[in-house]
């Protein structure tokens, strides 16, 4: 996958690993990095990685030494859960254990309902189906995710297709 910048590349090579064995319930990349995984043009200046809220509280553990206390997350009106920012080599990596968005029913969990499996390099890492990012970042409601959302859904047939494989 040529797409995939160095520096996100990087990042995966070392978090992937790490939540197929850590994390206890499925997990997966939302946000830029599933998007650009799945074909989408689109700039990545970190990983978002949505898991259980038990599942963030044990790698809060892991990886305490890596945590990034100072960073507070944009739109806390719009979306909350078990957050942490983490360093790691390339990208820094968000993590939202349980995470909730707000809307016109109040705060409704965010449920993943379907994912694919993009392999990168050996790495099998799972991203919502191009269909359920769309869904989800049509929830997320911002102007970058109604972006994101387009591009999805501009990308070229048959993009991304010979590395998924259905989950």
């Amino acid at each position: 996958m040529s797409h995939v910048l160095p520096a996100l590349f990087v990042a995966l090579a070392e978090l992937v690993p790490e939540l197929h064995v850590n994390c206890a319930e499925p997990w997966c990349l939302i946000g830029s990095a599933a998007a650009l995984l799945l074909g989408a043009e689109v700039s990545v200046a970190d990983v978002d990685v949505l898991v259980s809220r038990a599942d963030a509280d044990t790698l809060a553990a892991l990886w305490a030494d890596r945590r990034d206390a100072a960073h507070v997350p944009a739109d806390g009106d719009r979306f909350r859960s078990r957050f942490a920012r983490y360093r790691f080599p390339g990208l820094p990596v968000e993590v939202m254990g349980g995470l909730e968005v707000f809307g016109a029913e109040g705060w409704q969990p965010l449920h993943i309902r379907e994912t694919v499996h993009v392999e990168l390099a050996g790495l099998r890492v799972p991203v919502p189906s191009i269909a359920e990012q769309i869904r989800v970042l049509a929830c997320f409601g911002r102007p970058k995710d109604h972006q994101r959302a387009a591009l999805l859904s501009a990308r070229p047939v048959g993009a991304a297709s010979a590395a998924m494989l259905a989950h």
